[in-house]
Formats: structure tokens, sequence, C-alpha cells
């Protein structure tokens, strides 16, 4: 995604990487699957001559996911790649393949994303965080793409060169309809009379139009902006639009500027009007009141909020309720929410006192009488303590737990407000290493990520040779799953936290990503059919991506709110999006 935003954990890349390297050559072993008993194949074959009825034997053993025989044996070769990681020419090999190599570019995109957030801590937003993020959450897609038109000749290139626009409309065309539609049901939360969710109320189900999210202004301008990143690919289409082929380079090559101009542009709003990080600026700042408020127990000898089996401690959360029920009326009015988040002592982030209390009581107060109850506060505790322990390890202390979690929250708002050196010094990193553990994970993702797109385009491209399935097909549904997951899953746990502030984050960098793939990525995907000349024939793949651009983008820009009723139009999406594909090309001939 255009920012990719993660869980606070300390990775130990080399290790795990060493060990999958590893594994993977071990595996190979058995991967790389020749036909085990020539003789023995060779008999089905003379057995399918002679005596006329083994045919269905020969064909057994032609077509078993174990077993493939080609009609030419030269086709039963496979050449490894970089001729020592393993190769095969059985589909159940391939499939195998292709999830260890899928595996080992999700990891890439993990170390990338997880050293590209530390950068930031160290060179602060602006440049960085407009430009340099935004194309490292690309690169794994953008090399995928790269080596699917590289390898060997011009026809191979060119039959290759369609898993890369597999991967492109997969790409796109899952973020805006799968990550879209489950960010919508898990977002959820109760539809006001004024239209609008109301934060952390979700009592009404899985009502179509009484459940959804809302978004901010922005977040429709970030829809906007994705729609318009679609232009580059009606340019490249209006050669076969006005039956005009002598006009296709010429129109590649004007897609292919307009695109980097996109690119440019959006980059260069991004540093200049930073509204992502505008917001996670505030929620920082949020986080840092609620990991403040939750060490207040630890710090003045109340006992531990967490039991020994892992539950919130409500004995000590009333101990600390009563110590903020500074008058004893059983309430906690918000001159004693205010008084509370004084003494926490965090002004040097500029904290808004008024700010923080309305949300605090916003959060809390669920009677909505202006006063947090008992029980309101002991809820409310409950979830605070979950959220901020759930990313890190079980094994972890609750102390250290909560530690990490408050140092976690000091050094975002650092990294957001281009203080770095004004974190605490009770920081368990200091700068140096927090510099070479940025560096060492940026080199390890960017070299795994170069080396295993090549071995990934080849698996799928002999996953399809031999179960028959176009490799577009493939590209598209599997490959996005390796680049994308692991930046779905945090957007789908941040949308679960049922806030109007945090929905909009999510959404907006869903757009943002989809804006990459339509700039940098399709940029990439130009370049390569320009200079390798290429034949531009992915009518239908880019009719479903200006489709799926076009009806989410214009119905992202015109509303802030989703009834839950929504996200069905974005699932709807994705199959027709294969259906359409299937039928143009396959049955329409458009291919």
């Amino acid at each position: 995604m255009a920012r990719r935003r993660r869980m606070a954990f300390s990775p130990s890349p080399l290790p795990l990487a060493v060990l999958l390297l590893l594994l993977l050559l071990f595996a190979g072993r058995f991967a790389y699957s020749r036909l085990i008993s020539p003789t023995i194949a060779e008999e089905a074959l003379d057995l399918a001559v002679s005596d006329g009825i083994s045919s269905r034997a020969a064909a057994a053993v032609k077509y078993s996911p174990f077993l493939r025989l080609p009609e030419a044996s030269a086709a039963a070769e496979c050449e490894p790649s970089y001729g020592f990681l393993p190769c095969t020419t059985t589909v159940l090999g391939n499939l195998f393949l292709v999830i260890v190599y899928g595996f080992l570019m999700l990891k890439a995109a993990t170390y990338l994303s997880s050293g590209s957030e530390l950068l930031l801590g160290i060179l602060g937003p602006g440049i960085i965080g407009g430009l340099f993020l935004p194309i490292l959450g690309a690169l794994p897609d953008a090399l995928l793409i790269l080596v699917s038109g590289l390898s060997g000749s011009k026809e191979t290139a060119q039959d290759q060169v369609l898993i890369g626009m597999g991967l492109l409309a997969g790409s796109t065309v899952m973020l805006l309809t799968v990550l879209w539609g489950s960010c919508v049901i898990v977002g959820k939360c109760d539809i006001s009379e004024y239209s609008t969710s109301i934060d952390l109320q979700d009592t009404k189900g899985f009502s179509l139009f009484g459940s959804g999210i809302t978004v901010d202004a922005p977040t429709c301008y970030s829809a906007r902006i994705m729609a318009l990143s679609i232009i580059p690919f009606i340019i490249v289409q209006l050669p076969k639009v006005f039956k005009f082929p002598s006009g296709q380079r010429v129109a590649v090559l004007v897609a292919l500027i307009m695109a980097i101009v996109l690119l440019l542009s959006y980059c260069l709003y991004q540093i200049v009007q930073p509204w992502i990080q505008k917001r996670r600026l505030e929620y920082a700042k949020y986080r840092l009141v609620i990991s403040g408020i939750l060490r207040l127990p630890h710090i003045q000898a109340l006992g531990q909020l967490i039991d020994d089996r892992g539950n919130p401690n409500l004995r000590v959360i009333e101990k600390l309720f009563h110590q903020l029920d500074l008058n004893g009326d059983n309430r906690v009015s918000r001159s004693e929410l205010r008084a509370l988040i004084i003494g926490l002592q965090i002004d040097e982030i500029n904290l808004d006192k008024d700010d923080a209390v309305d949300a605090v009581m916003k959060e809390f107060d669920t009677s909505g009488d202006d006063y947090i109850q008992v029980e309101e506060f002991t809820n409310g505790i409950s979830k605070w303590i979950k959220q901020s322990t759930r990313p890190f390890a079980f094994g972890s202390s609750y102390s250290k737990k909560l530690h990490h979690a408050h140092m976690e929250a000091q050094n975002e708002h650092a990294v957001l407000t281009d203080q770095g050196d004004e974190v605490e010094e009770e920081s368990t990193e200091n700068p140096t290493w927090t510099t070479f553990k940025a560096v060492l994970l940026l080199i390890l993702g960017t070299i795994i990520a170069a080396v295993f797109a090549d071995p990934l385009v080849d698996a799928v491209d002999n996953f399809s040779d031999a179960t028959s399935i176009p490799s577009f097909f493939i590209s598209f549904i599997a490959m996005p799953l390796a680049t994308n997951s692991s930046e779905a899953v945090s957007a789908i746990i941040f949308a679960s936290r049922k806030k109007q502030k945090l929905a909009s984050l999510t959404f907006s960098e869903i757009y943002g990503a989809v804006t990459m793939n339509n700039t940098l990525c399709l940029a990439i995907f130009l370049a390569l059919v320009y200079f390798r000349h290429l034949t531009w024939d992915f009518t239908a793949e880019v009719l479903i991506i200006l489709l799926v651009c076009v009806v989410m983008g214009v119905f992202a820009s015109l509303r802030t709110t989703f009834p839950l009723w929504t996200c069905f139009i974005a699932f709807a999406l994705y199959p027709l999006s294969l259906a359409i594909v299937y039928v143009l090309d396959y049955i329409f001939g458009w291919s």
C-alpha cells in the first residue's frame, strides 16, 4: 500500500531469511520432479500405441500432477532459475514453488515496510514520507512486473508479461473490492440519525442500513485522485477504441509519460499536503494519552492491570477509578479527567488537553451523561489493555508489553513531528542501532524481492503450463496475496478499532496504494512494452481496472458514510472482473 503501516514488533529478519533459503533449497530437491522412471513412461506410451486399449493409461501418465509427459520431450525440461533454484514440470511441484516464492516476496514486503518506517523515524517526514515510503511500498509489485517483461527473448517476454498485467490488475481489484469491503464489515458502527457512524458503538449487528463506517472529507479527495490516476490506461487504449493500430506505439509512449507525470505530481502533493501524516499524528497523540493512563497503576504501585490468566484485573482498574474520582461521588467528571491528563506530564507533544478530554470522554461515556461511571471506566480500560498489548509477543510480561507500547507510541509521535531526538532516554534502542536495523531491513527486503521475483514469475508460468490455466488468472488471484497480504491484515486490524479517524486513515491508504499501482507500476509496465517492442493486447484487462477504479472512485468520492450494504457492491466487483476477462478473452477472442 502507499504507506506500509505496521503493528509494533521487532523483527529478526536475517535468521528467518537464512532458514527459509535453506528450507527452499532442501525442499527443492523433492520439487525438482522429472520422470522418475523413463522406462516406465516409455512403456506406457508403447502400450498406448501397440494394443489400442491403453491410451487411457498413457493419458493418465501425461496429465498426472506428479508425472507429466508433454508432447515433446524438450518441453519436459525445466530450466532452474539462476542454475540452482529448484524447478519442476508437475502441477503440485509448481504449486509448492509458487507458495514458497510467494511467501518470500511477502517477507520482502514486510522487511521493506518495517525498514522504511524506521528510516522515517531517523530522517523525519517530508520527502521521506511523501516520496520514499510510497515507492518502497510498491517495490515488490514493481519488481515482479519488471522481471515479467525482461525474461528471455521478445516472444518469452510477450508471454510472461501477461503475468505482470495479472498482478497489476489483481492488486488494484483486490484492494478496492475484497479489502475495501472487509474493512467496512470489521469497522462498522451504528449509524446515527445524522447519517454518520458512532465511534465504538456497534449494537445493530449486521443491519444493512443501520450500521457502517464514516470517513472524513480528505478521504473523498484521495478517492478522486485515485480515479484521476486511470488517465494513462485510457490513453493507451485510444488506438484500440478508434481502430488506429499504427498509433499504438505512440499511445504507449504518451501513456508512459503521463503515468510518470502523475506519479511525480502525486508524490509532490503528498509532501506539500501530508493529510495522512496529520491523521497519524493526531492518533499518535491519543495513543500517548492511552499508554500514559495505562502506566499509572504500575507507576503508583496499585498493582498489575492484567491478572495471571491474561484478563483485565478489575480490582486494580477500580482502584485506579477511585483514585481519579477526587470528590468521591463514584463518577469521573471532565475536570477530574483533565487533571489526570495534565498529571501525565506529556506536554512535549503539544497536546490539546480539551481535545484529549473530549476524545476519552467520547470513548468511555456510553450513557451520554457527560460522566464516566465505574462500569464504563472498567469497559473502556479493558478495551485499551487489549489494544495496547495485542501486537506484542505472548511470552512477554505485562510490564514489558506496556513499556513497549508506550515507547512505540512515543517513537511514532516523534517520527511524525520530526523530533526523533526528543524521545525519552529510556528508549531501548539508540539512533545508531536504529539506523543499522533500518538499512539492514531495506537491503534485505530489496535483495529478497529482486532475487525471487523472477523465480516466482517462472513458477507461475510453469504452473500455468502444467494446469492449462491462463497465467493471467493465476497472477490475478495469487500474486497480490503475496505482495499485499500483510498490509491488508494491518488495514483490517486498524479498521476493527471502529473509529472514524482510523477508518479515514485506512481507506485513504487503500486509495493511495491503488494510485501507486496506476502510476508507478503502470509506468514500469508501459516502459517494458515500449522499449522491448511488445504488443499491447490487454483490452479486457484494462477494462476491468477502469471499471473497478471508476465505480469505486466515484462511489467513494461522492459520500462519506458507507452503510454495510455497500460492501456487497465491492465484493461483487471481484468475481465480475474475472468473469469479464474470461468472457472477452476466451469466448469473444479479444486477446
